[in-house]
């Protein structure tokens, strides 16, 4: 198979997982994926509406038969009450990120512009500094960290991909976990 070929294959796929919310479950989803050889790109994790139910938003580089492998280990483990992959359902992913970026009084004014135009906001300043928080898809944070940049950031984090499925469905009322 050509290289090309190759590099369309290869992909992100975002999974969803849900899980019993104990200690040490979040270790053992990740020394799966290190001890399968996959890394994850990006993750996510917090407890839901149900306290004892925890989301994990992971974010993995691959082709389908990678997906399909997670997929499978993950279901194998225990406490995994479900995996949802959004590779055909329709979803809204979002990432947040909190920019520190240099303001000298001069940039202040094209500094506050391009935040407006990614519907970010100023939640602090300082004499030397704002910081920009900004939420949207990876390309759109990936924009205004690249504007910002020209200013000099001088401190960056950002959540990961974070996800649900359009419509109705939920992937935290259905299977295993709406045993009440």
């Amino acid at each position: 198979m050509s290289n090309s070929i190759l590099a369309q294959l290869q992909q992100y796929h975002t999974i969803t997982v849900l899980v019993e919310n104990h200690p040490g479950v979040l270790a053992r989803v990740a020394s799966l994926f290190a001890r399968r050889g996959f890394n994850i790109e990006s993750l996510a994790v917090s407890v839901t509406d149900r306290p004892e139910i925890s989301r994990m938003t992971i974010v993995v580089e691959g082709d389908h038969r990678v997906l399909e492998q997670i997929t499978k280990q993950l279901n194998k483990l225990v406490e995994v009450i479900k995996v949802v992959e959004y590779t055909e359902t329709a979803a809204v992913e979002r990432e947040l990120a909190l920019i520190k970026v240099n303001a000298e009084p001069k940039d202040r004014g094209e500094i506050m512009q391009i935040v407006e135009i990614f519907r970010g906001r100023i939640i602090d300043m300082s004499e030397k500094t704002f910081i920009v928080e900004v939420t949207g898809s990876t390309e759109k944070l990936d924009k205004i960290v690249q504007l910002l940049n020209t200013y000099g950031i001088r401190e960056m984090v950002r959540t990961g991909i974070i996800a649900m499925a359009r419509g109705a469905k939920t992937a935290a009322r259905s299977g295993r976990d709406s045993i009440d």
